[in-house]
């Protein structure tokens, strides 16, 4: 028996990417797409490379005939859609704003769905925090240094996002015009992600209290994140090897490579590659994602995996870009 799917904001880059991954999957039968903006649109003329894919077209109808909702809308939205709609108790919720990611706001029944993380509270869950996109990335290439309790220095980051995670909304610095051949800073040392990692940290290690300072870049280019994030540590480069091998051996979609990597090799899939240096008593750590996909709504599809008892990698066995 498939898993009935309703999607709500289905015509943005999210809602895109949803659709484009649920289409195929084997477990999964779409039973409606909101979007108010395009109701009674068929979904192949906004999403246009889903042509011959589906028949199926938006709507701005609920239906509580569904075992998962994903909302894929703005920040602010999720929490004003739950409170102007009732949702039949038994529906699965996977939201991927920022709404309930914080335990401030999570009131005690929001599990972060970073499988990385909390892959055994996720089976269990009935209602899943989605994690940013930058958060995602810079999280899985600092997470094995927090089990171990490791994260004893300040941490430096610099990571460069696609502009795909600014949203399909226009602005300013989302035009072609601006963004082509451009590269800027914004928001550093306090972009909004800084803090559910820091939470992740401290879930794993209790006492970290480390500054992690951060430099988020636009970059030229529409999707995938690279983070390179250095601190001081007196781990061997084996060691190091080691630790990060150790901590994702068991999941599916997060793998270090002894080699350089670059954001071809995630950019379309569900993935994320870890690369570890030492360089004299500086530890360097390369993480890469798709933003859209391991930042977004490819993680969102491994949760709904993970609730429903499918196959973690079920449906999102995706190809990379590569070249």
């Amino acid at each position: 028996m498939k898993v009935r799917a309703g999607i709500v904001g289905g015509a943005g880059y999210t809602g895109g990417e949803m659709l484009r991954i649920l289409v195929n999957h084997p477990s999964v039968e779409i039973k409606f797409v909101q979007s108010k903006s395009n109701a009674g649109n068929r979904i192949a003329d906004v999403h246009t490379d889903l042509l011959g894919d589906t028949d199926l077209r938006f709507t701005d109808a609920l239906s509580q005939d569904i075992d998962v909702l994903f909302l894929c809308v703005g920040h602010g939205d999720a929490r004003k859609f739950l409170e102007a709609n009732d949702i039949a108790t038994g529906i699965k919720i996977i939201d991927l704003s920022q709404d309930f990611r914080l335990k401030a706001n999570a009131g005690g029944k929001w599990v972060y769905g970073l499988p990385e993380l909390n892959r055994e509270l996720i089976k269990k869950a009935s209602y899943i925090a989605n994690p940013g996109c930058f958060a995602t990335c810079i999280q899985l290439g600092l997470l094995p240094l927090a089990a171990k309790g490791l994260l004893k220095n300040e941490v430096h980051l610099n990571a460069t996002t696609g502009s795909t995670g600014a949203g399909q909304s226009l602005s300013a610095t989302s035009h072609f015009s601006w963004r082509n051949n451009n590269l800027s800073v914004y928001k550093a040392f306090e972009h909004q992600h800084l803090n559910e990692i820091g939470e992740s940290l401290k879930q794993l290690d209790p006492v970290f209290d480390q500054v992690i300072n951060f430099i988020p870049q636009r970059g030229d280019f529409t999707r995938g994140i690279l983070a390179a994030i250095y601190l001081e540590s007196d781990l061997t480069a084996e060691e190091a090897q080691r630790i990060y091998e150790d901590y994702y051996a068991a999941h599916p979609f997060t793998h270090v490579s002894r080699k350089n990597i670059d954001l071809k090799q995630v950019v379309n899939t569900n993935k994320a590659l870890v690369h570890v240096e030492k360089h004299g008593n500086k530890l360097f750590i390369v993480s890469i994602t798709d933003n859209l996909l391991k930042g977004a709504s490819g993680q969102a599809v491994q949760n709904m995996n993970l609730i429903f008892g499918l196959p973690e990698a079920e449906g999102l066995r995706l190809k990379a870009q590569a070249f």
